[in-house]
């Protein structure tokens, strides 16, 4: 069994900057593609950046080079670094995990993976 453990999260000033870590037990994150989602209350959740499985990284358009996902093999966490945050950010951001199917990449895709985390607060005000 795969578990997820997001933490990291916080309040910051438009322009500050956040880690969000991702702590994976039961599954190395090297042989899965991984992904962070945030979600809005009362709005879906969106993808905001994913790697796969072989290193590629994909971002949201609106993350406009600000965030950098990455990910540890030594500690089996993945990390997404935000800077020059706005007020625009602000949801909880989920991690999430899983092999994929069928061959293809949908890092964006919620359906596509597996296994979630319970998702870490963050919070910008202006």
């Amino acid at each position: 069994q795969v578990q997820l453990a997001e933490s990291g999260g916080g309040s910051v000033q438009t322009g500050g900057s956040l880690r969000l870590s991702c702590a994976a037990s039961g599954h190395s994150f090297n042989s899965y593609n991984a992904g962070w989602f945030r979600q809005v209350p009362g709005e879906e959740r969106e993808g905001v950046a994913g790697i796969h499985s072989d290193g590629y990284v994909r971002y949201a358009d609106f993350v406009k080079g600000r965030f950098t996902i990455s990910r540890d093999s030594a500690k089996n966490t993945l990390y997404l670094e935000m800077t020059n945050l706005e007020p625009e950010d602000t949801a909880i951001y989920s991690c999430a995990a899983g092999p994929g199917y069928g061959g293809r990449w949908w890092p964006f895709l919620v359906s596509f993976y597996d296994y979630w985390g319970q998702g870490t607060q963050v919070t910008v005000s202006s």
